[in-house]
């Protein structure tokens, strides 16, 4: 290959155009780092240690099964003509070989390397693997992973190095799709590897652990040093745009980069238009110029750039309700799906450019559309020219994708597009006709994320997509204005999705730098449309923290269950009275009335004592996906919400009914201990102890020094003193409610103690125990929940309370039955008393 020293210097690559005629200018990436090596790795990683830990915890069961396989040895060993050891020596070594041959015929030398080095490193790694099993493994791990060594007489963990450094060199060498030599070693491999296991030669983990550790060394490695491209470059991208039907004369690599020097190519590498897709994907956009002189964009979708997006999709559509549409799972079905929505936005009469050609090559998808010729995308345009008449432009493309019952999904300011051109739309597209030549011209771009038969929810994002977006270039009130223009019937429903998690990532990138923008499209919405809804929905199903409190949850309830002797608690639990259980059961239903005595006593608004009882009851069965105490303030908040009281006076009355639920708590147990005339189970703290508080207490003293953080202090407390202090002073003024309040607090909290005590007298130890230790074990546990974040508080109260009664006298043994009984009683018991509560509710419109 030759060219010229200035096209070399600007990155010429391809043949001479006596080969294929086409000038390229590319710089093409000759190894890439394939995501999908990446995640086999991991997922490589994970099914070892799956093994493993089955190897331990399911020891009889994997021996069984290896018994069994083994019962067949006979048989194969009279059809086998060599011994099972030669038979693993010819696999090991023949089909090394042929691969590495296969590699060096078709020049692949560097590959050739990198597969005997996988295979290298697969060979330590079982060897590494098999010293660790020996050496620090359990007995049960021991004895799953050895086989009967004869020449050692004695049983020795075996993992066969030699095999698993085969399959780390196959898994080196590439896909098996792609290479014949490695496709028939892999069937050699498994034939080997099952005839080993047949015979006695290796244990079934043992076998599976040969295979994993050779594709995660394997893998690894290829993830780490890189693999040979396989994307469409040169010659190969030319083949398949002629396929397509075209015949190009030059092709030119559009990047996001400001323009070297005004005109020839760096101008096509740098238009704005196609710059915008390389920004809003991850593809490949070229400026092709055919030979009766069009512009065209070619974009390319690489295969090994796939995974990434499926995984992102995958991620979202995990975590989040409902937001990401289906998700694709090849090349091919991406490439078909762009084109399907492109098609289907050009027919319904939206301003797109065009789809032409769509082919394939090599480990690419080519599609190939028109050039949206001197447009500028929304995310260059500086703000003073985005007229109102734009906008209206943008919301009227919006609408007519919606009439076609389109969705866009990913509504960004690159796939927004304003052209002066009143032909920018192709001449013959359905829009064309009904254009007002003196408006200005708006594309939407980005079509492949969308849905042909959309959803109402799908349509109601891309209206909050594309109202965030206008927010963030134009500001909130032009954005609002020009919304309420063109689509008044679509904006009262749209103000939950309002928040960064639902927005695409360009969009939720643009609004950290602008914190304020959405709060104050939020009023401003507000402002145009009194009765719309603002306040944002709960999208995410979990976060990082909820993963890490369910994983700590998991190993706290792994901790006490291994320490119970279930033999014990099944034998208390038969022996507890059922009339005290039914007492404890009738005790905790009490509370649901205290709780709502309190909550019509600080409620601003005249709530119905029956309607408000029956909201404490829903608050048990929604306290099943929410922290303990969180469930019953969100009900009591959407049940005054939903009155006409403003959020920050709800916020404020359900903080006082909080308030007084612990204020009535502690007296309670002040009265406990003066009446009982017992001293409070406590003794001085060690000096440790104290010292450790005081430090803390030091340390939290000089971060108050800190401006910034008494003023990050006092921006979230005094709103809410400001709002909780006149409220609270209103009802000292007020005796009766004041009274009924304090009743009401006092009711539910002697509801759960005697609920407790009920749980505890249930199996004899009424009278045995101390009514403060009761007191104080019940605390114990529900301040626990409250600390420790889980669903419905499940694992730290009961962890607390089994804590709380053991400090009590009562030994875990009999302590954990009363704890079950009593969760069972007030927590499993009454979630389908706040369902169906829930459903009576919500159908009257109460919630």
């Amino acid at each position: 290959m030759s060219s010229p020293p200035a096209q070399r210097h600007r990155g010429l690559v391809g043949r001479d155009p006596a080969d294929h005629g086409v000038r390229i200018v590319d710089t093409p990436t000759v190894r890439v780092h394939h995501p999908a090596d990446l995640v086999g790795t991991v997922l490589s990683l994970i099914a070892i240690v799956l093994v493993l830990v089955l190897a331990v915890f399911a020891h009889r069961t994997t021996t069984g099964i290896t018994q069994d396989v083994q019962g067949v040895a006979v048989i194969v060993r009279r059809i086998l003509f060599v011994p099972v050891a030669v038979l693993e020596g010819l696999v090991t070594f023949i089909a090394p070989v042929a691969v590495l041959v296969e590699l060096v015929t078709r020049r692949l030398v560097r590959q050739a390397f990198e597969a005997v080095a996988g295979g290298l490193l697969a060979v330590l790694t079982a060897l590494l693997a098999a010293w660790l099993i020996t050496e620090l493994g359990v007995s049960d791990l021991r004895n799953t992973f050895s086989v009967w060594s004869r020449e050692a007489n004695q049983a020795l963990v075996t993992i066969p190095a030699l095999m698993t450094g085969t399959a780390g060199l196959l898994t080196a060498a590439g896909q098996r799709s792609r290479r014949r030599t490695v496709a028939w070693s892999w069937n050699l491999l498994w034939i080997a590897l099952g005839v080993a296991l047949i015979t006695g030669a290796v244990t079934l983990p043992g076998a599976l652990l040969t295979v994993l550790i050779g594709r995660a060394s394997g893998l690894g490695l290829r993830y780490a040093f890189g693999v040979r491209s396989e994307r469409a470059y040169g010659p190969a991208l030319v083949e398949g745009i002629r396929r397509a039907g075209f015949a190009p004369v030059r092709l030119t690599r559009v990047r996001d980069v400001a323009a070297a020097h005004p005109g020839g190519d760096d101008a096509l590498a740098t238009d704005l238009a196609a710059v915008a897709i390389t920004r809003y994907g991850d593809k490949r956009v070229y400026a092709m110029t055919t030979e009766d002189g069009n512009r065209l964009d070619v974009v390319v979708l690489d295969g090994d750039r796939q995974v990434v997006g499926i995984l992102t999709r995958f991620w979202r559509s995990m975590r989040l309700r409902g937001i990401d549409g289906r998700a694709v799972v090849s090349l091919r079905q991406a490439a078909e799906r762009a084109a399907l929505l492109c098609y289907a936005a050009w027919s319904a009469g939206v301003c797109t450019p065009r789809l032409l050609g769509l082919a394939e090559s090599e480990d690419s998808m080519i599609l190939i559309q028109q050039h949206a010729r001197g447009a500028v995308p929304l995310r260059d345009l500086p703000p003073d020219e985005v007229t109102d008449e734009v906008l209206d432009a943008i919301w009227e493309q919006l609408s007519i994708a919606h009439a076609a019952g389109l969705a866009h999904r990913a509504l960004t300011a690159d796939v927004v597009l304003v052209n002066p051109d009143a032909d920018a739309c192709s001449p013959d597209s359905p829009a064309t006709g009904a254009h007002d030549a003196d408006a200005p011209v708006v594309l939407l771009t980005g079509w492949e994320s969308g849905d042909v038969a959309s959803s109402e929810l799908a349509r109601r994002m891309d209206v909050s997509h594309l109202l965030a977006m206008l927010a963030l270039k134009v500001g909130p009130d032009r954005a609002v204005a020009s919304a309420v223009r063109m689509m008044p019937d679509n904006l009262a429903t749209i103000g939950p999705l309002l928040q960064p998690i639902a927005f695409p990532r360009a969009t939720r990138e643009e609004a950290r730098g602008k914190r304020d923008v959405l709060s104050e499209l939020r009023e401003t919405l507000l402002a145009r449309l009194p009765k719309a809804v603002v306040e944002p929905e709960r999208l995410v199903r979990f976060g990082a923290r909820t993963v890490v409190t369910v994983v700590a949850v998991i190993f706290a309830t792994s901790l006490i269950i291994t320490s119970l002797n279930f033999n014990d608690i099944r034998n208390a639990l038969a022996e507890a009275s059922p009339w005290w259980a039914l007492v404890s059961f009738g005790l905790g239903l009490l509370t649901f009335l205290g709780s709502a005595l309190t909550v019509v006593a600080f409620a601003p608004v005249k709530l119905s004592l029956w309607r408000t009882t029956q909201a404490q009851a829903a608050a048990a069965y929604v306290a099943l996906g929410a922290p303990a105490g969180i469930g019953p303030a969100a009900i009591n908040l959407r049940l005054l919400t939903q009155r006409g009281v403003s959020n920050a006076l709800g916020v404020a009355s359900v903080g006082l009914v909080q308030l007084a639920q612990l204020v009535t708590t502690v007296i309670l147990l002040v009265v406990l201990v003066l009446v009982s005339g017992s001293d409070l189970p406590l003794s001085m703290p060690p000096r440790t102890v104290l010292l450790a508080v005081g430090l803390v207490a030091l340390a939290i003293t000089a971060v108050m020094f800190i401006p910034r953080v008494r003023q990050w202090l006092a921006a979230r407390i005094t709103p809410i003193w400001q709002t909780t202090w006149p409220r609270l002073v209103q009802l000292i003024g007020q005796p009766k409610r004041f009274t009924v309040a304090v009743l009401g607090s006092l009711v539910m909290t002697l509801g759960y103690l005697g609920a407790f005590w009920a749980a505890v007298a249930a199996f004899g130890l009424g009278a045995a125990v101390a009514p403060i230790d009761i007191a104080i074990a019940y605390l114990f546990g529900n301040a626990a929940g409250a600390v420790i974040p889980a669903p419905g508080g499940l694992g730290p109260v009961e962890a607390g309370l089994v804590t709380g009664l053991t400090t009590a006298g009562i030994g875990v043994a009999i302590g954990a039955p009363i704890v079950l009984l009593f969760r069972f009683l007030t927590f499993w018991l009454r979630i389908p008393i706040g369902w169906f509560a829930m459903k009576v509710l919500v159908k009257r419109g109460e919630l």
